[in-house]
């Protein structure tokens, strides 16, 4: 069998069994949550005629072994139930939320990469300066301020004192419903409509949270990269390329810092990763009308097949980014063929 082939079977055996895992855990969540499924969807009114029959209906008489074949089956066909609280299919619920979560999460992970690349490498360039002090206290803040506490004092500076952004919400109600979904991310949607008017107001709107996350990624990949570029720099190949009269700036960036770029490729992917799934506090002190609030609200709603059709999709999007970037570090990494 030829190595590329085997790679490849192998990667999607891993794949397999890392989504047969996730839709076990959600499977088993989903059974032992102190809710009744049958409750939730008759009411506690209804009689035990009722009940029995929604119980037969839902597959819950079936053994479990049974139950989680046909939840695998329906999971496959794009199918998580339908939600109780908006009475619409799950999967017609996530078409519809997930879009403002993956705007927000892109913006955020762009700021993050766009400025915290060239903060780490300056930093790891002069080591022990100021300069370097600054941005590991820019990353410490980062790791340590509760998102929640940033997001209000956030609101209450920016938008509350001084005005410059616009408040929670994704549009104001003025914009709402003009323009007509395309991709569902309404930046992207406006501009393509040529709506400038809306595109500007949901500017000001998504610029606040998107920057709260871009700290937090900033943070993260600052970090990295400065780690990746002090073993960089410490190495033979970059003092002999110093003896051989090269300037700073080609030692820096084109041989210490293309180095790292397969390794940054993971970090921005496990950031991006993250900022799509850990967006819940900033979605709800936004009140952004994302996946992260959806799963929220159900869960205070006790709708468990959007909780679990919402997790899910989380799931599936952090497993097929991890593959991404290592496809790509299979693509840059000659040493990986």
């Amino acid at each position: 069998m030829p190595k590329w082939l085997k790679k490849t079977l192998g990667t999607l055996v891993t794949i397999s069994i890392t989504l047969l895992g996730l839709l076990f855990v959600t499977f088993m969540i989903g059974r032992v949550m102190p809710i009744d499924p049958v409750l939730a969807v008759i009411g506690e009114r209804a009689s035990q005629a009722q009940y029995e029959a929604v119980y037969q209906e839902l597959g819950l008489d079936k053994p479990l072994l049974v139950q989680f074949i046909g939840y695998i089956g329906d999971v496959l066909q794009g199918d998580f139930g339908r939600s109780i609280r908006t009475g619409q299919p799950v999967a017609e619920d996530i078409k519809r939320v997930f879009p403002a979560t993956l705007e927000l999460a892109t913006l955020g992970t762009l700021l993050g990469v766009v400025l915290g690349v060239p903060l780490g490498v300056l930093a790891a360039v002069r080591r022990g300066s100021w300069i370097d002090q600054t941005a590991r206290f820019v990353g410490l803040i980062g790791y340590s301020m509760p998102i929640f506490w940033l997001g209000l004092m956030g609101l209450l500076v920016f938008y509350g004192i001084l005005g410059w952004v616009a408040g929670p919400g994704r549009v104001d109600i003025f914009y709402d419903g003009i323009v007509e979904p395309i991709t569902g991310m309404l930046l992207l949607d406006s501009a393509l409509r040529g709506e400038w008017d809306v595109f500007w107001n949901a500017f000001s709107h998504i610029i606040l949270p998107a920057c709260l996350l871009g700290y937090f990624s900033l943070a993260y990949i600052s970090r990295m990269t400065r780690s990746f570029m002090l073993e960089q720099l410490s190495s033979e190949y970059v003092t002999t390329a110093r003896v051989k009269g090269l300037s700073e700036w080609q030692v820096v960036w084109r041989h210490a810092f293309r180095n790292i770029r397969i390794q940054l490729i993971t970090v921005i992917a496990l950031s991006y990763a993250n900022l799509l799934e850990g967006s819940v506090l900033t979605e709800i002190i936004f009140a952004w009308p994302g996946i992260g609030s959806y799963i929220t609200v159900s869960l205070l709603a006790n709708d468990m097949n959007a909780v679990l059709g919402g997790t899910v999709v989380i799931g599936v999007i952090f497993v097929l980014l991890n593959l991404f970037s290592d496809l790509l570090y299979r693509f840059f990494d000659p040493r990986s063929k």
